[in-house]
C-alpha cells in the first residue's frame, strides 16, 4: 500500500536574537517601525507538511510519496530525499520560482517573528492526483489553497479515501469550503485550536463531524489526542519524553503514525499510540527532520511505553 500525502515542501530558516524584542520595539512607535535584529545563531532546516510527513512514514517503514510543486532552488532538499529513500516521483519543479520559506526569527522570551514566502507551493493546483494510479490512501495537509481544494475533490471523484488535515491552512476556508472537505473526506486531523475553528466555521461538534467521516483526531498537546468516530471516542495518551527539545514538526510526525495505522488496518487504539510515539520521537530533537528510528527500536520503544506490542 501506498499514500500520497499533498502538501507543502518549505526551507526552513531559524534565527537566534539573543535578546528581548520587547528591548527594541517600542509600542508607541510601530508606525515607524525601521529595526534591525544581530542573529548569531542561524539554521537551514528541510521542512514543509508533505515533507515532514513522508520523512516519518518512511521511517516507520511505510510507503509515502510527497506531492506537491517546488521551485529551482530545491537540490539540496531534494538530495536529502535521495539520502532518505523518500519518493521523490510526484515532485513537480516550477521554472522562475523559488521552493516555500520562512524566516523565522526567535528572541530570548521565545517570541517569534516569522516571514513566510509561498513561492512554488501556490501552483500545486497544477498536479492532479487523479492521474497518479499507485495510490490507496491519500492525504490533504497544508498547501496552496487552489490546490487543496483540487486535491481534495480529485481524490474523492477517484475513491481513494483521504485524510484532510488543514492545520496552518484553515484561515484560507470559510464554513462552507470546510464542510465541502468534512463530505469529501475519509478522516480529518486537526489539533486542538484548530478543531475550535471547525467547529465556529462550520457550525457542527466534533461529534456531528464525526459522523460525516470514519474518524476525527484531535492532538491537544500535553493531554494527549483524541480520536472521535461515530460510535466511541478513544483517549490516547502522550508517550514518554526523554526530554523536550523541540516541538516543531510534532503534529507532522503525529500524522506519520495515523497513516501507518491506517495502511495496515490497525485498530484507532493502536494507530493513535504510535503516532503519539512518532509525536514524542520528534520533540526530542531539534528541527522536522533530524531525528532518527529504525523500526526495531520504534517497536521496542512502544512495547516500553505501551505494555504491548503492535
Amino acid at each position: 500500500m501506498s499514500a500520497l500525502i499533498c502538501g507543502s515542501f518549505a526551507f526552513d530558516t531559524i534565527m537566534v536574537f539573543h535578546d528581548h524584542f520587547k528591548h527594541h520595539i517600542l509600542p508607541e512607535q510601530v508606525h515607524i517601525l525601521n529595526v534591525s535584529f544581530l542573529v548569531p545563531d542561524m539554521r537551514r532546516e528541510f521542512g514543509g507538511c508533505a515533507g515532514n510527513i513522508a520523512y516519518n512514514l518512511n521511517m516507520l517503514g511505510g510507503e509515502g510519496k510527497p506531492v506537491g510543486t517546488v521551485g529551482d532552488d530545491f537540490e539540496p532538499y531534494a538530495k536529502w530525499m535521495d539520502e532518505c529513500g523518500v519518493s521523490r516521483d510526484h515532485v513537480q519543479v516550477v521554472p522562475g520560482s523559488y521552493t516555500a520559506q520562512a524566516y523565522i526569527t526567535t528572541d530570548k522570551d521565545d517570541n517569534q517573528i516569522t516571514a513566510f514566502h509561498p513561492g512554488a507551493m501556490n501552483q500545486a493546483h497544477e498536479i492532479d492526483v487523479s492521474k497518479i494510479d499507485d495510490c490507496t490512501l491519500g492525504m490533504v495537509s497544508p498547501d496552496g489553497r487552489q490546490g487543496m481544494l483540487e486535491h481534495a475533490e480529485q481524490f474523492a471523484e477517484s475513491g481513494v479515501p483521504f485524510i484532510f488535515d488543514p492545520g496552518q491552512g484553515m484561515p484560507m476556508f470559510d464554513g462552507d469550503s470546510l464542510l465541502k472537505f468534512a463530505e469529501q473526506a475519509t478522516w480529518m486531523a486537526f489539533n486542538d485550536y484548530e478543531a475550535m475553528l471547525m467547529q465556529e466555521r462550520t457550525g457542527k461538534s466534533l461529534k456531528q463531524l464525526a459522523e460525516m467521516v470514519e474518524g476525527v483526531i484531535v492532538t491537544r498537546g500535553a493531554e494527549g489526542s483524541e480520536i472521535i468516530t461515530r460510535d466511541a471516542s478513544f483517549q490516547i495518551p502522550n508517550a514518554p519524553v526523554k526530554a523536550v527539545v523541540d516541538p516543531t514538526g510534532c503534529g507532522d510526525a503525529y500524522r506519520a503514525g495515523l497513516i501507518y495505522g491506517l495502511m495496515n488496518d490497525m485498530d484507532w487504539q493502536t494507530t493513535g499510540r504510535i503516532a503519539s510515539l512518532m509525536g514524542a520521537i520528534k520533540v526530542e530533537q531539534a528541527g522536522t527532520q533530524n531525528h532518527i528510528v529504525s523500526t526495531e527500536s520504534f517497536a521496542h520503544r512502544f512495547e516500553k511505553a505501551f505494555d504491548y506490542r503492535f
